[in-house]
């Protein structure tokens, strides 16, 4: 069986990437494993933040490798916080953190669209020529108090408008299903099939 390494160290993100590839003839395997910190995000984009941490994450492991880079983006403040969703309200960041201040920053103000994405990577080597990329967008709107308890993240003030619930009050199994990471993984759950059923 084949071993890959998720490039996170967030336990919750970890936990969504096994259920959604656990059909497939691979082991998951968090870097965490290796004893592999998290590699510097320096790019303005999902995709270019997702690329490079899965080339380090095989880089440093030798075995191929998925990383995502997925985050929150607000119509009215010009997409932010956008890749900088995990530390919005600074460096010694958390989640009450951000979600204060989202809440803050859209104070008053009647547009509250807003959309999660994530982007997806997968690397065979360090220098695979050819990443496997992978999308997902889930379109909803921010609320003005936080609703349920399940999820991370923005999870309690993201709306989504399919169901009118927030994110945070789905069921994981429902939720897998309509996120962005659930949209990007099911995605690259059926090139990963593809290209593990080839090598049988």
């Amino acid at each position: 069986m084949t071993k890959i390494v998720i490039a996170t160290s967030n336990e919750k993100k970890l936990a969504e990437i096994k259920a959604l590839l656990s059909e497939l003839p691979i082991e998951i395997v968090p870097q965490s494993q290796f004893g592999i910190e998290s590699c510097a995000e320096p790019f303005n984009t999902f995709i270019e933040n997702a690329l490079v941490k899965a080339r380090f994450a095989s880089k440093e492991t030798s075995f191929p490798a998925i990383a995502d880079d997925s985050g929150l983006c607000v119509d009215s403040l010009d997409g932010q916080p956008g890749v900088f969703s995990a530390r919005f309200a600074g460096e010694n960041r958390n989640d009450e953190g951000n979600n204060d201040k989202l809440l803050d920053d859209l104070n008053n103000m009647e547009d509250r669209r807003a959309h999660y994405y994530c982007a997806i990577v997968f690397v065979r080597s360090p220098s695979d020529p050819q990443p496997i990329v992978t999308e997902g967008i889930w379109q909803g709107e921010i609320l003005k108090v936080r609703r349920g308890h399940n999820g991370f993240g923005y999870d309690p003030i993201f709306m989504d408008y399919k169901t009118d619930q927030s994110a945070a009050e789905l069921s994981p199994e429902l939720k897998n299903r309509i996120s962005h990471r659930g949209q990007a993984l099911q995605k690259l759950k059926q090139k990963l099939k593809i290209l593990y059923e080839e090598k049988r």
